[in-house]
């Protein structure tokens, strides 16, 4: 599919966002999924191709008001031929993989067709209009998911979402070339379902634990008993349920070590979800060597008379704005302390601390408006405040 060609003209773009199953053919403009009646009054689905003049590669106004149509001849709801539309019946082959059978008229009162929003939705109106007499569900709307063949493409089917919403210009600030997560417990699973529906060329994970059942309990999703008692890595199992809708998820299986130090060098950021621990320690200092920025998450919820209280942390690293790491993020040794194995994690948090970091790094990226940026945000459950640290920049004394 022509992706860009959809994006830059209006007509193509609304009927796409409508829900329409839009395609661009060998120069031809393709709308699959039109229910349409057959003769023996069964509601069937067809497809719409009409010619598509461009200058350049921005639509003009159709060249004809006739279009052709791929499926059996359609029928009124009592089964009667729609006569009033028939131009000629005849299968024909336009390109390699695309072969109509009927061609349609249907002239408007002006005479012409304003553009190819207008005149899909007039013919695909006509059709629909008799099946959902029959089947009131029958839609010409998606019924399946909007592929997208584009080899450049990083999801598996289209982001309608983001050209719904008129923001695919602003989404494209979001194309950093390589993210790592590390860390795949509860936060940092739910940091992936957010980074999954965001155009970033790769998405690497790293974490050595297997899939555990109280994982099922704080981490997006349903994995089912099935699953659980298969023994997978997280990483891997992740990855097959994420990489369904991003091509650019990719597994490391293994906890993270002096070897993959290397390898932070290459990413354009990291979040940091894993555990307090020196090795913690030995990745940061990796990160502020090499000018890398980072989003470090924490949470701490205890249960203190029957009730749960606790904080939700987001650490934020870049350039210029560091030196309040270490007041913010302990890398002690929760070995020997056994602190963590005390540390309730509820999926509600979870969902939230990784949200905050989400948000965070999509400021930095300029999406969200930010005009006083915070490098330390937590949230407290028993005020219920969202409190946001602006710090100090590098070069300003502490």
């Amino acid at each position: 599919m022509s992706q860009k060609l959809v994006d830059r003209n209006p007509d193509l773009l609304r009927l796409r966002d409508e829900g329409y199953a839009v395609d661009v053919h060998d120069g031809y403009l393709v709308v699959s999924d039109i229910p349409y009646v057959d003769a023996q009054r069964k509601v069937r689905r067809g497809v719409l191709v009409s010619e598509l003049t461009l200058l350049g590669d921005r639509t003009q106004p159709p060249s004809t008001h006739v279009i052709r149509f791929s499926g059996d001849f359609p029928c009124t709801n009592d089964g009667v031929p729609i006569e009033a539309i028939r131009n000629q019946s005849q299968r024909q082959q336009l390109a390699p993989g695309l072969f109509v059978d009927h061609a349609f008229s249907s002239k408007p009162k002006t005479g012409a067709y304003k553009d190819y929003h207008e005149k899909i939705r007039t013919y695909a109106g006509i059709l629909a209009g008799y099946a959902q007499a029959i089947e009131p569900s029958a839609s010409p709307l998606f019924t399946r998911p909007l592929m997208d063949t584009e080899d450049n493409g990083v999801f598996q089917y289209l982001d309608t979402a983001s050209s719904r919403a008129g923001i695919s210009l602003l989404s494209r600030k979001l194309t950093a070339s390589k993210v790592a997560i590390v860390g795949l417990g509860g936060t940092g699973s739910y940091v992936l379902d957010l980074m999954a529906k965001v155009p970033v060329r790769e998405i690497h994970l790293f974490d050595g634990d297997k899939l555990f059942q109280h994982n099922a309990f704080r981490a997006p999703g349903a994995p089912s008993a099935e699953d659980l008692q298969k023994g997978m890595l997280k990483v891997d199992y992740l990855r097959s349920i994420y990489s369904r809708m991003h091509r650019g998820i990719i597994a490391h299986p293994h906890f993270l070590g002096q070897a993959d130090l290397h390898m932070m060098q290459t990413m354009d950021f990291v979040f940091i979800c894993m555990d307090s621990g020196p090795v913690k320690r030995i990745l940061i200092e990796a990160l502020h060597a090499t000018e890398k920025p980072f989003i470090d998450v924490g949470m701490g919820v205890e249960l203190a008379d029957d009730v749960l209280t606790g904080i939700a942390r987001v650490t934020t690293s870049v350039t210029g704005h560091r030196n309040h790491v270490w007041d913010c993020i302990s890398c002690a040794d929760n070995a020997a302390d056994n602190i963590y194995s005390r540390n309730i994690q509820i999926a509600e948090m979870n969902a939230l601390n990784a949200a905050l970091a989400v948000i965070q790094w999509k400021k930095l990226c300029g999406f969200y408006f930010d005009p006083k940026p915070c490098f330390n945000t937590t949230y407290v459950i028993s005020t219920n405040k969202l409190l946001g640290d602006e710090g100090k920049s590098d070069d300003v004394a502490a």
